[in-house]
C-alpha cells in the first residue's frame, strides 16, 4: 500500500508553465524542458490541468474529446514522452479528469443534439415549467440560470458551470461506463494518479427540485449518498485495479464526514480530497467577491478541526494553500511588501507539517504574488467577467468591481511562471496569453541563484520524507485561544517522540507561553526561518514577525 504522508504532489498549470514554440501558451514540450528544474523540488508527482480537447471556454474544463492532445499542447507522443522523461526521475503523473460535465462540442452532446436517444440520456434534459419558466431555479456557478435551451427543441439541458459545459447525468451507467473507461485509457499510457474536478457534485436527484435559497440549493447536489455508490463503482472499474493510484477528489462545500467516507481506505473510494473551507476565510458573509482582512482564528479553528476529525475517521487530506482557482494565497494571509520571503516560509512550514499529503502549485516555491492589473481588460477568465458585470448591475462603480476582481480572480494565479526577469518573464518567445507583472523581482533564475523560498520548500519534502512524525503522525492543537500563532504538535503512538510546529501569522512580534508539555525534554530544531540556537524550548516562547520553528524532542 501506498505511504501517502510520504508523497508531495507538484501542480503545473500547463497553459501557464512554458512555452516551446512562442504560440503564447505554455506546452507539453514546455514541461518536458524544464524537467531539470522539476527534479530539484524533489517531489513525487505531478498533477497536470486538462489539456485534452477542449474549446478553452473554461480553460480546458470543458473538455470536447477525453482521448485527445489538444494540439495547441502538443500530441500523443510528446505526452508519452513526457510521461517518460518524468518516470526516469521517479515523478508520477496525474491528470485532471473532469466528469461532472463536458463541453456542448463533445460527441456525445452533438449526437444527443441531433435527436440521438442513446446520448440524450447522457445529460439533463428537462422541458420548461407549465408556466413557460426553466426547469428550476438553479443558478450556474459563474453566474446566471443553471439552464439553457437544448438546440430547437422545446428542452433544456443543466449547466452547472457554464453554458458550455453541459452536466453529465450519472443515473445513466453508460455514463459512468464511459468514465472507467476514460480513467482505463490513460492507466495504459503510465498514468499513476487522477486529480476528479467537482466530483461531489455528479449526485443529483432524477428529480431537480426548486431550491429554496442559494444555501440550500448546494444540498440539492452536493455530496448526496449515492456520489459514494458511484465512486465505488469507478473505483472498483478502474483505478482501484492498480494499488499505487493516487486519486483526488475535488469537493465542493463538502464536510468532515462524508470527506472521511471518500477517503477511508476501507471504504474504496479515493485517497484523498481537496476541500476549500479554509480558503473561505476571506469572504465577506460568505460572498468570494468581497474585501476584508481574513479571519486567522476562524483558519485556525478550520484547520484544526479537519485535522483532528480525519484523523479519527481515518479520512487522508489532500494539503494545499494554492491551485489554478485561487488568488494567491501569500497575496491573502502573508505581506506582500515587507515580508514577501519570512511569510511565504510561514506558510509552507504551517501546511507541510500537517497531516495529509501537501501540493505545491507551480511559482509557489518561488513566493509567487497576484499580479498588478490596470484594467478589467487584463482579465480573461470567465468566472471574472461575469462577476464583473454582475457587480455592475449591483450598483458597483467600476472601479470598486474592478477592486474585488483583482483581490479573487482565478487569473491571479494562472499568470505565466516567471523563469527570469524579461518582460515575458522567460515564458514564452511571443505574447503570453496572460501578462506576468512583478517577474523582475521574483522569478526562478533569481529564486535559484540567491533566493531563500526554494530551498526552504527543499528543506520541508526533506523533512516529510524524513521523518514519520510528520508522514503518519497524529495532530494536537496548541495555543488554540491565541490571537496570532497557530501551532500544534506531530506524535505516534508508537513513540514518545513529538514535533512542535510554531508558526506567528503576523508581522509583528509576539510572544506565546508553552504549555509544559513543549517544555519538559531538550530537542532540536529541525527547520527555522530565522536563525535560531535553541537546545530547549522556553517556557515563553519569542516569536518573530512570520516566524515559524519546527522542533524535535530527543
Amino acid at each position: 500500500m501506498i505511504n501517502l504522508g510520504e508523497k508531495v504532489i507538484y501542480q503545473i498549470y500547463p497553459k501557464s508553465f512554458y512555452d516551446s514554440d512562442g504560440d503564447g501558451l505554455g506546452d507539453l514540450q514546455g514541461i518536458i524542458a524544464k524537467i531539470p528544474y522539476i527534479a530539484k523540488l524533489n517531489v513525487d508527482m505531478i498533477w497536470f490541468n486538462p489539456f485534452f480537447v477542449s474549446p478553452q471556454n473554461d480553460n480546458g474544463y470543458d473538455i470536447a474529446d477525453y482521448y485527445q492532445i489538444d494540439e495547441r499542447f502538443g500530441t500523443m507522443a510528446d505526452f508519452e514522452q513526457l510521461v517518460a522523461e518524468l518516470k526516469k526521475i521517479n515523478v508520477g503523473v496525474m491528470l485532471d479528469m473532469v466528469f461532472n460535465h463536458c463541453s456542448t462540442q463533445h460527441e456525445w452532446f452533438q449526437k444527443a443534439i441531433a435527436g440521438n436517444k442513446k446520448y440524450q440520456r447522457y445529460f439533463y434534459l428537462r422541458p420548461a415549467k407549465v408556466a413557460g419558466s426553466l426547469p428550476n431555479n438553479w443558478q450556474s456557478k459563474f453566474g446566471g440560470p443553471a439552464w439553457s435551451r437544448f438546440g430547437q427543441s422545446e428542452l433544456y439541458y443543466l449547466h452547472l458551470y457554464d453554458p458550455t459545459q453541459a452536466d453529465l447525468d450519472w443515473h445513466n451507467p453508460d455514463v459512468r461506463a464511459e468514465a472507467s473507461k476514460i480513467v482505463n485509457f490513460w492507466r495504459k499510457k503510465g498514468v499513476q494518479g487522477f486529480r476528479f474536478d467537482v466530483i461531489n457534485v455528479i449526485g443529483k436527484d432524477h428529480e431537480l427540485v426548486d431550491s429554496l435559497n442559494p444555501i440550500q440549493e448546494k444540498t440539492l447536489y452536493t455530496d448526496t449518498p449515492v456520489v459514494h455508490q458511484y465512486l465505488k463503482e469507478l473505483n472498483q472499474n478502474s483505478f482501484g485495479q492498480d494499488k499505487e493510484i493516487i486519486t483526488v477528489g475535488e469537493m465542493s462545500s463538502t464536510s468532515i464526514a462524508n470527506s472521511i467516507e471518500y477517503t477511508r481506505p476501507q471504504e474504496h473510494e479515493l485517497s484523498m480530497v481537496f476541500t476549500f473551507h479554509h480558503l473561505k476565510v476571506d469572504y465577506k458573509n460568505g460572498q468570494k467577491w468581497s474585501n476584508m482582512p481574513f479571519d486567522f482564528m476562524k483558519l485556525k479553528s478550520l484547520l484544526t478541526s479537519w485535522q483532528l476529525n480525519m484523523d479519527r475517521g481515518n479520512g487522508w487530506n489532500a494539503l494545499f494553500w494554492n491551485n489554478h482557482d485561487q488568488p494567491w494565497a501569500l497575496s491573502r494571509f502573508g505581506d506582500t511588501d515587507k515580508y514577501r520571503i519570512k511569510s511565504a516560509q510561514m506558510l509552507a512550514t504551517a501546511l507541510h507539517c500537517l497531516r495529509g499529503t501537501p501540493f505545491i502549485y507551480q511559482g509557489e516555491e518561488l513566493g509567487m504574488i497576484n499580479p498588478d492589473y490596470k484594467s478589467i481588460s487584463d482579465f480573461v477568465d470567465v468566472e471574472s467577467l461575469n462577476a464583473y458585470k454582475e457587480l455592475l448591475r449591483q450598483g458597483k462603480t467600476p472601479q470598486a468591481a474592478f477592486n474585488l476582481i483583482k483581490g479573487k480572480s482565478r487569473d491571479n494565479s494562472r499568470i505565466p511562471m516567471h523563469w527570469d526577469a524579461s518582460a515575458t518573464a522567460g515564458f514564452t518567445n511571443g505574447t503570453p496569453w496572460l501578462q506576468p507583472t512583478n517577474q523582475a523581482e521574483i522569478n526562478v533564475n533569481a529564486e535559484l541563484d540567491h533566493g531563500e523560498i526554494f530551498n526552504y520548500y527543499q528543506k520541508l519534502i526533506a523533512l516529510r520524507k524524513n521523518y514519520r512524525l510528520i508522514s503518519q503522525g497524529h495532530f494536537i492543537p496548541l495555543l488554540e485561544d491565541n490571537h496570532a500563532v497557530f501551532a500544534y504538535a506531530r506524535c505516534l503512538a508508537d513513540s514518545s517522540e513529538k514535533i512542535f510546529v510554531f508558526n506567528n501569522f503576523y508581522g509583528t512580534d509576539t510572544i506565546v507561553k508553552l504549555p509544559t508539555m513543549c517544555t519538559k525534554q531538550k530537542g532540536k530544531i529541525l527547520l527555522s526561518n530565522y536563525p535560531n540556537n535553541l537546545d530547549k524550548l522556553p517556557q515563553e516562547l519569542h516569536l518573530r514577525p512570520y516566524e515559524s520553528l519546527v522542533w524535535c524532542t530527543l
